[in-house]
């Protein structure tokens, strides 16, 4: 019997809307239940990231989206609650659907929010691609 542990590849996105909003769902499970976190999920053997952050997220909130970019990858350890996950996360868009918590059994709340006026309780996923994103923005502003 194989006893070795290894890490998991989970997904996500943040999704930004029209007006700058981050779009965050409110996590009912472990890992950092209670938390808000970027929509996304575990990657099925054999499929792409791509693949499963765009099944993922229609799955979770009934919307199409598309991937603008890789923003950045999280190494997502967390030894109080037994988490390991590598965990690409990409800057999408909406390209079809409404908003619809589809799996209230897992997700407590959907909401947009301002960049600049986050939740407290984000979880480390969400706050290394924040990070990132501002990041990022405030390179191409300084950009010639």
């Amino acid at each position: 019997m194989n006893t070795e542990r290894a890490p998991k590849v989970g997904v996500g996105a943040v999704v930004k809307d029209e007006h700058g909003r981050i779009l965050l769902v409110l996590r009912k499970r472990a890992p950092e239940a209670g938390y808000w976190s970027l929509p996304g999920g575990k990657v099925d053997y054999m499929e792409t990231i791509e693949n499963a952050v765009i099944r993922e997220i229609k799955e979770e909130l009934d919307v199409e989206i598309g991937l603008d970019q890789l923003l950045c990858v999280t190494n997502h350890i967390i030894p109080s609650e037994d988490t390991h996950y590598v965990a690409p996360t990409f800057l999408a868009h909406i390209i079809a659907g409404d908003v619809q918590n589809k799996e209230p059994h897992a997700l407590g709340d959907v909401r947009w929010f301002p960049i600049n006026d986050m939740p407290d309780k984000i979880t480390m996923t969400t706050a290394y691609a924040l990070k990132h994103l501002k990041e990022s923005d405030t390179s191409e502003k300084n950009s010639f």
